[in-house]
Order: structure tokens, then C-alpha cells, then sequence
């Protein structure tokens, strides 16, 4: 700040003296009042130098905390940008191409359509837009008022407290078991053994750790035999139980891949020795009849007979009856089944051991018979084989959304394009089944047909299977295929407007209706006649027992009501 000398606001005496003269002696005044001026300026100019020096004050001591402050918020910004920038330009550039599949797709889609059309959609689109946009009355009324009326209560006015109840709860009264047994199958109840099941996304290490086993208890499990690969495949159900006498010792594993088969692992100095785990069971038979009134899957359901056994079944039949297209009200069938029992507690259906089924009043009946080879086959009461070259249909359970047809107009590009194949439209994730044996070609994705599967099969015969939702475990190109075998499940992928089954037969390399080539191929093999003999000493017994079961069948349901 500049400071004040004297003199700075004295005036000249010859000033002074000619104001006096002019004043008439009032010179004092005069000179007071022309100094005025001078000191207004010199005090402005003193605040204005007091605010500049605050500010220079200021700025020296804040400017290095600012300049801080924007060093660390531009390298904050810098980092953020470089973390993830490729993960906006990757989203906004995968979103762009899905947008302009989709703007491409349907510009070629709707071409076809009729431009009015497409107005009266995009209008009817835009108001149910609107419409869920709008606010329902339900939230534009609220909850009504509540109001609160405070109630006050005297301490001195409650009821002594019960000594009796406070000294009969205990503290574990309030102890909540945190274990939860739903992800946590170690049971406690057996301290030496313990009992795991596997469940979906478990590994062999975790459930090992789980137990309170090394890495070394599972390196030398591992190494101790061709059998311990098992556990290189576990999968969900499989039972694990570990016998652990002391904390990271491990005596016995017992792995059970099912109630009847498993292995056990029994430690032996430095190494484990291998036993194989087989359990017979008990094998009951078991007689049901059911009536055809809308499907066949439906009608096992009404009986209570396993889905697994009714689709088996419907394979048995497969290649004399199309479930899809035959079957009538008022059709009825029988069949007689296994069911295994261990310790009296039931484990699983065993194999279909007769069958019979009437469509429209033309009745098949399938018996199993196991030929020298030990290979098991289901064949009528002459010993002809139930099992044609190809079956009737790959779904067991569908209905026909379009038949063969080369005048077909396509439901997508509107243009008559050639249907060289059957649809069959069922659930997403429904088994498709092999019609023959046949190596496959080819399993992968193709065009509009998508997931494709490409069956060559003997005789100059090919079978393809599209638009799938998944291949079945083990179906790659060159792998070999029996009849009836899962080879994937049904989907959309490619160009379908739902979930179907396109099937195409080809003979020679030309395309044929499958649902009526079939009855010109050969029939599959039947008993040789110098087993024949063999055959009826096998079957005879069977076929005795079942027609018995469905005699008494018949008369039960021709004895008159008790009304």
C-alpha cells in the first residue's frame, strides 16, 4: 500500500491568497474546499491498490491447490476415457450392426407387404406405445391420506414383566443355524462319513476343499487308477462320500453314478485300490391301459405311465403308425413295463417288455426279444421286426405346420419358393430323433436352414434336420448314429418364424415327401428262421402273460356298471 506524505494536500500561498481576494476573506474555506478533490482521488487510489494486493494474495496462495485440483481431475478423466472407451465403442459398434441386420432383415420382409398395410401397423404400434406410456389412474390417485394419531404411553402403567417366562428362554432359543442345506449337502449326522451330491457348476477341487482335503488327497485319488477318470466327468445327481476319520485324512471315496453303479476308492499304504460297485435290484412288472381322447402323451399322463416309457413306446411303433398323423379318439393301447426297486425304495423304469396298440381298429402288438448276439429288438408275434429302415417321423410328440410342397409361397419372402421337406412345430428343446442308421456329414451352421444336421445313410438315402436350437452331446461331423438316437433339440435359428423342425428326405440326391416315400423302402429285418424256434420258446410265455393281462383288461371293462 502507498503511504501518505505531508504536503500532499497543501495548497500554493499564491492560490490561497487569490482566493482570498475573491472571497472577500473566506480564503480557509475556499482552500478546504478545493483539496477536496485531490483526497478523492487519492483515497480511490489507495482502495484500489488494497484490492489488488488481495487479490494477489489470494491467487499466490490458492493457485497451487487449483492448479492440483485440475492436474488430478484431468488424469482422473484421461484414465476413465482409456478404461473404457473400447467397451463403448465395442457396445455402440455390436448395437449398430444388430440395428442394421434388423433394419435389413424386415426392409425385406416388409417390401412384400402393402404400403396402407404398414401404415395401419406402424399407427396401431404408435398407440399402444402411448397407451403404455401413459399413466394408469390407479398411480395418479396415490395412497390416500393417513393420518398419524400419537398415543402416548406410561412406563409406569405396564404390566410387570413375567420373571418365570424370562428364566425358561434360553439364549438358544435365538440361535439361527446359518447352514443351509439346499447349497451345503454335507451331512453332519455321521461324523466319519460324509455325503455330497453333486450339483450343476460344482468342480472335483471344490467339492474336495469342501470336505477339508488337500490337493494332494485329490492328485493321489486321481493317480490311482484307469476307473478314477470318472471323476475327471462328474455330473449333476452323482453321490460322493467320503469316509474321514481324522481332519485331512481321507480312508474310502465312494462315488455312486447312480444308486446301482459306482466305485470305491479304499486308501492302501500310499495309494487307493479300486472296487467296482454293482447293486442288483428288484424287478417288479407293471400292467397299464390307456384311451386315446387327444394325444398319446396325454393319455400316458391321465394313467400315470412315465413320459420316458410313452415316448419309448412310440418309438416301438414308429415305423408302422406316424403319432402325429394316425392316431384317433378312441385308439387305446397297453403296455407292460419294468420297474426297479432297491431296499424296497423305487430307483428307476426298466425296459418295455410288450406293447399293444389299436389305431383305428387295426391293432400292433410289439414284444422284446434278445436274440445270441445279446442284442435286444422289439418284433410282432410272427418275429418280423417292429423296426422299418426309417422311422414315420423324428419328433415323438408334434403336429405338421407345412407339408411338402414345391408351390409353396414362403411365409418370410413372400415369393413361391419350393418346400422340399416337412415342418414340425414343437416346443423349443424337443428331442429330434435319427429316422436310420447313418453317419453324419454334417452338424453345424448353414444359411436359413441354422443349426443343420446332415445324416447320410446306406442305400443312397440322406436325412436333414434344421433349424435347431442345439446339438446333441457326441453329434459332429463323421460321428455314427443308430435309430432313435437324440441327435439335437428343436429351435428357430436361421430363417424360421418359430420353433419347428424342417425335415428333408433325399434319395439319390433328390428330394422326396417323407411322409409317403417311406412305405416304398424295404422293411428292416426280421427273425431268421433258424431262430425262429428260439424266438417263439423265448416270447411264448411273455405273449401268454400279456394276452391275459388284456383279456381280463376286456372284461373288466365289459362287466355292467353297479348301478
Amino acid at each position: 500500500m502507498s503511504m501518505l506524505k505531508s504536503g500532499d494536500f497543501t495548497l500554493s500561498r499564491p492560490y490561497c491568497a487569490a482566493l482570498q481576494r475573491n472571497t472577500s476573506g473566506k480564503s480557509s474555506a475556499n482552500c478546504y474546499n478545493s483539496a477536496l478533490p485531490p483526497i478523492n482521488e487519492t483515497l480511490a487510489a489507495v482502495n484500489s491498490m488494497d484490492l489488488i494486493n488481495s487479490i494477489k494474495h489470494f491467487v499466490q496462495k490458492y493457485y497451487p491447490v487449483a492448479r492440483q485440483f485440475v492436474r488430478k481431475s484431468y488424469l482422473a478423466a484421461a484414465q476413465f476415457v482409456e478404461q473404457y472407451y473400447p467397451v463403448v465403442a465395442r457396445f455402440i459398434h455390436n448395437y449398430t450392426s444388430i440395428a442394421a441386420r434388423f433394419i435389413h432383415k424386415y426392409y425385406l420382409v416388409a417390401r412384400h407387404y402393402p404400403r396402407d398395410h404398414l401404415f395401419i401397423v406402424g399407427a396401431l404400434g404408435s398407440l399402444v406405445l402411448i397407451l403404455l406410456i401413459l399413466p394408469t389412474g390407479e398411480k395418479q390417485a396415490g395412497n390416500p391420506a393417513q393420518t398419524q394419531i400419537p398415543i402416548a404411553v406410561t412406563l409406569a402403567d405396564a404390566e410387570p414383566a413375567n420373571t418365570e417366562l424370562d428364566q425358561a428362554i434360553t439364549l438358544s432359543d435365538f440361535v439361527v443355524s446359518t447352514k443351509d442345506t439346499a447349497s451345503s449337502p454335507v451331512l453332519a449326522s455321521n461324523p466319519v462319513w460324509r455325503n455330497i451330491e453333486v450339483e450343476s457348476g460344482d468342480s472335483l477341487s471344490a467339492i474336495f476343499t469342501k470336505v477339508g482335503l488337500s490337493n494332494q488327497d485329490l492328485f493321489r485319488v486321481l493317480n490311482s487308477s484307469d476307473e478314477a477318470k470318472i471323476l475327471n466327468r462328474l455330473y449333476p445327481g452323482y453321490q460322493l462320500d467320503f469316509k474321514i476319520p481324522g481332519e485331512g485324512e481321507l480312508e474310502q471315496l465312494r462315488v455312486l453314478k447312480s444308486p446301482l453303479e459306482g466305485y470305491l476308492f479304499t486308501l492302501n499304504e500310499n495309494h487307493y485300490d479300486v472296487e467296482s460297485i454293482i447293486n442288483i435290484p428288484e424287478v417288479a412288472q407293471t400292467f397299464k391301459v390307456g384311451t386315446i381322447a387327444d394325444s398319446l402323451f396325454m393319455a400316458g399322463q391321465r394313467e400315470k405311465i412315465p413320459t420316458a416309457t410313452i415316448m419309448e413306446m412310440a418309438n416301438v411303433f414308429g415305423g408302422v403308425i406316424d403319432f402325429i398323423l394316425d392316431p384317433r379318439s378312441g385308439d387305446d393301447f397297453s403296455i407292460l413295463y419294468e420297474e426297479k426297486y432297491l431296499d424296497g425304495t423305487f430307483i428307476d423304469n426298466g425296459e418295455i417288455l410288450a406293447t399293444q396298440y389299436t389305431n383305428q381298429g387295426k391293432t400292433f402288438t410289439a414284444i422284446r426279444y434278445v436274440n445270441e448276439q445279446g442284442e435286444a429288438g422289439y418284433y410282432n408275434t410272427d418275429g418280423e421286426s417292429m423296426r422299418k429302415a426309417f422311422l414315420r417321423s423324428p419328433l415323438d410328440v408334434s403336429r405338421i405346420s407345412s407339408n411338402f410342397n414345391p408351390n409353396r409361397r414362403h411365409p418370410i419372402l413372400n415369393t413361391i419358393r419350393a418346400h422340399k421337406g416337412t415342418d414340425y412345430a414343437a416346443n423349443r428343446g424337443t428331442p429330434i430323433r435319427a429316422t436310420s442308421d447313418g453317419r453324419v456329414t454334417r452338424a453345424s451352421r448353414y444359411g436359413s436352414f441354422g443349426n443343420l444336421v446332415i445324416i447320410k445313410h446306406d442305400g443312397g438315402f440322406e436325412t436333414k434336420y434344421a433349424h435347431l436350437s442345439k446339438y446333441a452331446n457326441g453329434i459332429k461331423k463323421g460321428s455314427r448314429v443308430r435309430q432313435g438316437d437324440i441327435i439335437g433339440y428343436v429351435g428357430s435359428t436361421g430363417g424360421a418364424t418359430g420353433p419347428h423342425l424342417h425335415y428333408e428326405f433325399l434319395v439319390g440326391g433328390v428330394h422326396q415327401d417323407p411322409r409317403t416315400i417311406l412305405d416304398k423302402l424295404p422293411k428292416a429285418k426280421s427273425i431268421a428262421a433258424a431262430e425262429l424256434d428260439r424266438f417263439k420258446t423265448q416270447t411264448g410265455p411273455l405273449l401268454q402273460q400279456f394276452a391275459e393281462l388284456n383279456g381280463s383288461r376286456l372284461l373288466s371293462s365289459n362287466q355292467p356298471s353297479a348301478d
